[in-house]
Parts: C-alpha cells; structure tokens; sequence
C-alpha cells in the first residue's frame, strides 16, 4: 500500500489527475499544491508517509496532469478550483481529513477548512497565508496587475519565464543545500506553464488573488473558534510568503506548533527529511 498510484477522476466534467498512497482505513492527508507546480511537489514526501497514513494529491485544474480548459470555457478563480477540490474528495468519499496546504493551495485548502470544519483533523501550512503579514515586495506587481490588469500585464508575465519559474527553488536556499534541487521541478513547471494558453490561466488566477484576502477574516474566525491541531513548517527565507505570515497563525491558534527551516518558498525540496519527520511526530500525537 505504500506505492503511489497514479490515477484520474471526473469532477463537474473536468478530468482531476492525483496521487494516491497508504492505507485508506489509515488517516488521511490531502495535499494541496501552489504555483506554479503540482502535486509532483509531494512526491518524496507522500513515499515517506504513505506506511501509515492514506495521502492524496490533487492537481489544480490548470496545472499539471489534470484538465486546463481555456479561460472562455473555464472560470477559474479560487472559488472554483475549491469546488473541485472538495467534488473530489466528495466524490473518494473522503469524509475526514488532514490539510496539507502551501502556496495556492492555502486559499483553497481553508476555503474548505472555514465551510466545513468538522471534516478537518488537522492543518500542516507550508508558505501559505491566512493574514496580511508576511506579503513581500514580490507581491507589489502582482497587487498592481490586481487593479490594472493591461497596465502590467507584459511585466507581470516574466513571472511565467523560466528564469522566474527556476528562482522561486533557488531563492532562499543556503548554499550547502542547493545540491538537493533537482532541475526536474522547475524544468516540469515550465514546461507545462509553456503550453497553449496556460498562461493566460495563470494571468486569470494571479488576478483574482486579490479576492482571498478578502476571505482571510472568515479563515481567521475559522482557527479561532475551531483551533485546529496545526503544525506550521515554513521556508524562514522565503521571498514569497515571508516569515512573518508563518507567525501570525499563532494569533489565532497560539498552540500552533511552528517551525521555520533554513530553506525557501519550496522548503520540500531541500528539507523533505525534517518535513516528514515533524509530520509524522505531529500527526501521531494529535490525530488518531
């Protein structure tokens, strides 16, 4: 049971391709990735824990192995990849679970969390906001695109180039770690952001980012009222999503248990081992 499979369900009429390991009887987490990846970013991590505990991937319509309709035929927004998110997990008839959320996959994952907290055992964060701190100067085009959309297009899309998709790896990683990257990552990442349209998918989502932090209050009352069991493991040199928007769930969850790694935004790349350990510690102490 601890190999992967690799399989495809139809949700809402879109194919939704994720990985699947472990024992379903055992305790799930479903992990959720950020841009520009996939879950291909879970990989090593899913073989590390898949002994005991029943994981799955999804990939995000639009990314990689699962469907990416054009923008006229698809209205993507976080709103709707939640939609699917939660059809499938509906549809694996995945009643209880654990949240694994990083990037993209943080808006989407408490989206679900805030709208059904009784089916939550537990988050994991890993580079994912909830609150306003910790938006870097990466974000000031991005916000910018926000309310000018043709006014920053062209510059917003060197942020789809593979000098910028290889530098969200690399940044932030100490030197005596940057042999644990593989080129596969971003050399995958890329390759499937160059295909027809893609980009103008990611344009869509980078402009309806604007509206999760509108949802950040509803995601805030969520961990106040529920305190979710919450291990938060965190790239301290993230460019990204700084370190301070790893600090500010304590606010809301103070027993959160929070670890900031000498790593980057993609902190699973060069500190897998640590990560899977802190899981596995954490899960089996406050999930049964």
């Amino acid at each position: 049971m601890t190999t992967t499979a690799f399989r495809t369900a139809t949700v809402d009429g879109r194919t939704v391709f994720y990985r699947e390991a472990g024992n379903p009887d055992a305790p799930t987490l479903v992990l959720l990735h950020g841009f520009p990846t996939s879950s291909h970013m879970f990989r090593r991590l899913i073989a590390d824990l898949a002994d005991s505990y029943h994981l799955i991937a999804p990939d995000h319509l639009g990314f990689g192995y699962s469907d990416a309709p054009a923008v006229t035929d698809f209205g993507y927004s976080f709103d709707s990849l939640t939609a699917i998110t939660q059809g499938l997990l509906d549809q694996l008839s995945v009643d209880r679970f654990a949240l694994y959320i990083q990037d993209y996959g943080a808006p989407i994952g408490l989206r679900i969390a805030a709208r059904h907290p009784e089916r939550v055992t537990a988050l994991i964060v890993q580079s994912g906001n909830a609150y306003t701190d910790g938006f870097t100067p990466f974000w000031d085009l991005l916000f910018a695109h926000a309310k000018d959309r043709a006014g920053n297009e062209a510059e917003v899309r060197g942020l789809l180039e593979p000098e910028a998709t290889r530098w969200q790896y690399t940044h932030g990683v100490p030197a005596g770690r940057l042999d644990r990257l593989t080129p596969d990552t971003w050399t995958l990442d890329q390759a499937l952001l160059d295909r027809p349209g893609n980009k103008e998918i990611q344009l869509q989502l980078f402009y309806d980012y604007q509206f999760n932090l509108d949802a950040y209050p509803a995601f805030q009352d969520y961990l106040r009222t529920h305190r979710p069991p919450t291990l938060i493991a965190w790239g301290e040199h993230d460019e990204i999503f700084g370190a301070d928007g790893a600090r500010a769930y304590l606010r809301d969850v103070p027993d959160a248990e929070l670890h900031l790694l000498d790593a980057g935004h993609f902190a699973l790349e060069t500190h897998g081992d640590e990560i899977a350990a802190l899981i596995r510690d954490f899960l089996g102490r406050r999930v049964s």
